[in-house]
């Protein structure tokens, strides 16, 4: 008995090693590498366990890996504790920023749980080529459908971003998925050699692991070939454009001296960048926290300056939305272009807001539960929005909106040029800011576009359409920001027909799971024939 314990202990352990490897390979850390062997451990156990499966055992494993990966991964959400600041006690502020980390890393814990009970019962008795066609296939479905919700960010495919410029741009092809795709292949044809190898009860055969190998290699190479390719900057689509970083803390920031401090840094960092000749500048998520739409903008300095300048100005700020005849209008986190003579040229609307933070189930009762000072009713902007500039359409992502791919998919194929993403990221610990950066590289690299981020307290950053950070400001520093960037209206494949692949590989995996029913009822029915 204690023998089996240890056993158990050990399997367990390795496999939430494993997990740790995976989240290790995250920004900032992005050891990026680790992310081709770190699902290998969880793999070979659930293959292993496939003809008699234990659902305790499933459950385990499920919970020590996705705890490894997503717990690991997803630990700056602490930093939102402590939350004094908004009157919240220590203590309370502490259980709050617990049970937030607990949900999105159980979450993320509940999907692997998924994957592996399709793994034990769609491939029990299969063959090796099976199981990684349906191991891939499952994967990505289940990553895509949780994109879908509310707690969509760590994807595996984010694990090779912003180092692993090769391999992202698979997602030209068909989006994350095809990332996804490449690093559980790769992990499955690394497991089943080691499961053939130790199945044969032979020493560790080198030569079982020519396909992995050939698998990785190809696959960087298709990736190599797609960011080899020169990008054609015509001087007429070049856009001079200013960025600004306030750093204006969270703990004041919708508090008077924020206002002042708000006011002040954004209306001289305009200028001078005004001064530069720029043709457009852009700020953070909400960098003016208060109410664009209210008449009293006219009389403050930085409408005064456009006004003066005459520089087109992309500004966040709060914009009001009608949600009933008898509710007062509810906030929304905007993105404002200014026309040269300070007029809302147009409007665009934060789409995903954050959850627990920016809005809760049964949100008009339990509106004082958010995590947030600003207790406003607050809503999401329409999905299908359209952000005209006066130098063309742009695609647009405020702070959570850049973990999520289809958001700007679907800009870019109605004809966005560049990519525009405004952010606050002052409310996590220091490792947020640089996982929001990989999310916006791969966003670039996807629609083959340049991306402008304005942070409030960093990192902002410009990113070219192959994915390489041509700037990078510094965390908790006021900054401005010169650069050019180019218009571009090609688009990818990703761009043009959406995650094609998920279908592909959904088909495929349909089609060899019949194939291996059929071969298992055939054997079956010849054994029982005496045959």
């Amino acid at each position: 008995m204690a023998e089996i314990s240890w056993a158990a202990s050990r399997r367990l352990g390795l496999v939430f090693s494993g997990g740790l490897l995976m989240g290790m390979t995250t920004a900032p850390v992005s050891a990026w590498p680790l992310a081709w062997v770190a699902l290998v451990p969880l793999w070979v156990l659930v293959v292993d366990a496939s003809p008699i499966p234990n659902p305790k055992s499933q459950i385990s494993y499920s919970l020590a890996w996705g705890i490894g990966y997503h717990g690991l991964a997803l630990s700056w959400i602490m930093g939102i504790h402590p939350m004094t600041w908004m009157g919240i006690p220590w203590l309370i502020s502490l259980l709050i920023a617990l049970f937030c980390w607990t949900l999105v890393t159980l979450w993320g814990a509940a999907l692997v749980t998924v994957w592996i009970w399709g793994m034990t019962i769609i491939c029990r008795k299969s063959l090796a080529w099976v199981r990684i066609l349906v191991g891939v296939a499952l994967w990505c479905g289940l990553e895509s459908f949780w994109s879908n919700g509310p707690l969509y960010w760590t994807s595996i495919s984010y694990t090779q971003s912003p180092h692993n410029l090769a391999i992202l741009h698979l997602g030209q092809i068909s989006g994350p998925s095809t990332v996804t795709a490449a690093l559980v292949a790769v992990n499955g044809l690394i497991a089943e050699a080691w499961l053939k190898s130790h199945n044969c009860k032979m020493s560790l055969n080198v030569r079982l692991f020519f396909w992995p190998v050939v698998c990785y290699f190809l696959l960087h190479a298709i990736g190599f070939g797609l960011y080899s390719r020169p990008l054609i900057q015509v001087p007429e689509t070049a856009l001079k454009v200013g960025i600004i970083q306030g750093n204006v803390p969270n703990e004041i920031k919708l508090y008077s001296e924020g206002f002042n401090r708000a006011i002040e840094g954004y209306t001289a960092g305009y200028e001078s960048l005004a001064a530069q000749g720029m043709d457009a500048v852009l700020t953070p998520e909400v960098a003016l926290p208060f109410l664009w739409t209210d008449s009293s903008r006219v009389h403050n300095s930085f409408y005064q300056a456009v006004r003066k300048w005459g520089v087109v100005a992309w500004l966040g700020a709060y914009g009001t939305q009608e949600v009933g005849e008898d509710l007062p209008p509810a906030l929304t986190t905007s993105l404002f272009t200014l026309s040269k003579n300070g007029e809302i040229f147009s409007r665009y609307d934060k789409v995903h807001l954050v959850p627990l933070g920016e809005s809760l189930p049964f949100e008009k009762f339990l509106v004082q539960l958010r995590l947030s000072p600003n207790k406003a009713l607050m809503v999401a902007g329409k999905p299908n929005q359209k952000f005209d500039t006066p130098f063309g359409p742009a695609i647009v992502g405020v702070c959570f909106d850049s973990a999520f791919p289809e958001h700007f998919r679907t800009q870019a194929a109605a004809g966005g040029e560049f990519i525009l993403t405004s952010s606050n990221d002052a409310h996590y610990s220091w490792a947020m800011p640089s996982q929001h950066h990989a999310q916006d590289v791969m966003r670039a690299i996807e629609t083959n576009r340049w991306a402008v981020r304005a942070t409030n307290t960093g990192y902002s950053a410009i990113v070219d359409p192959h994915g390489r950070t041509e700037w990078l400001s510094e965390l908790n520093t006021y900054e401005v920001h010169a650069a050019t960037i180019y218009r571009r209206e090609n688009q990818t494949l990703y761009v043009r027909r959406g995650d094609w692949l998920m279908l592909v590989l959904l088909l495929s995996a349909g089609f060899a799971w019949f194939f291996n029913f059929y071969r298992i009822h055939k054997t079956f029915s010849f054994s029982e024939k005496g045959v």
